[in-house]
């Protein structure tokens, strides 16, 4: 999965500190590629009006989708993202009471 974050100035930079601390936090570093763009074919692919915005692209399913546009959402709302995207808690990777569940690998808990 590839996590784009295109425009430029602060307020694409706050949003790069924050989308980065979440992949952090959630331990996504490995599995999600962050890139920063400015392409303006990118933007026009993807209709987008003002920035800073967070395209999400999984290239396995042929899926890509802007998903912030004009706003830099707080650490909360872009980690309750991440974690509905990948599907924690919702039958999909899960620790277990030991903190140990052996699915993604990094030790968590």
């Amino acid at each position: 999965m590839k996590v784009k974050l295109y425009g430029e100035g602060e307020t694409l930079d706050l949003l790069h500190i924050r989308v980065k601390n979440c992949l952090e936090e959630l331990w996504l570093v490995d599995f999600i590629e962050l890139e920063i763009t400015n392409d303006d074919s990118l933007k026009t692919e993807m209709w987008i009006k003002e920035s800073p915005a967070l395209i999400i692209e999984e290239e396995t399913i042929d899926f890509k989708d802007t998903i912030f546009e004009w706003i830099t959402p707080e650490e909360e709302e872009i980690k309750s993202m991440f974690v509905s995207i990948i599907g924690w808690g919702s039958g999909g990777w899960s620790c277990s009471d030991e903190g140990w569940c052996g699915t993604c690998g990094s030790g968590c808990g």
